[in-house]
């Protein structure tokens, strides 16, 4: 689902609403929260750590763009938190970007300077989750509406598809 940035900049603010029918809630989140897996099953990681600045933990993640687009990279924090809501088990992921002096821009990537997500994650009251996320960045520079309309299109699905076969191979694995 999109729906257009509220002021006429010609962003977007994603909303997905998914199932994930053979993933448990906790595999979902355990695996959402695993950068060092999240490299092995995620095409578009070209580079993703945790670094302690001044005390609080920072992701920093550079995303591959196709040619001939620079890629994009992100500074920011997260937060998982499992809930207990009227007995439902929720797992709630939340991150957004910050600036961090220690981690300067690099010449040829583009920095993602606005970037927010909100990741819901609960069971089906089956065997698997049902999973909700808000999305949003700005990813700067001109971004052709071809690519914005593949991010809606497949980007969005094949990436819930590729976090499903992560939860499956992660299960096996761990």
């Amino acid at each position: 689902l999109l729906i257009p940035f509220p002021q006429q900049s010609g962003l977007y603010e994603y909303k997905i609403f998914g199932g994930l029918a053979d993933v448990p809630p906790k595999l979902c989140a355990d695996v959402y929260m695993d950068l060092d897996f999240r490299k092995e099953w995620d095409q578009y990681v070209k580079e993703l750590y945790e670094k302690t600045y001044d005390g609080e933990k920072v992701i920093y993640w550079e995303v591959k763009y196709p040619f001939p687009l620079s890629n994009r990279d992100y500074v920011y924090i997260r937060e998982c938190r499992e809930m207990d809501v009227d007995g439902r088990k929720i797992w709630v992921v939340l991150a957004k970007s910050v600036a961090v002096p220690q981690c300067p821009e690099k010449p040829g990537i583009i920095r993602v300077k606005s970037y927010k997500q909100s990741l819901v994650i609960e069971s089906d009251g089956k065997a698997g989750c049902k999973v909700y996320m808000y999305y949003f960045d700005d990813p700067g520079g001109n971004i052709p509406s071809w690519l914005v309309n593949w991010a809606a299109k497949s980007g969005v699905p094949a990436f819930l598809k590729d976090i499903q076969k992560a939860c499956l191979k992660y299960s096996k694995s761990t």
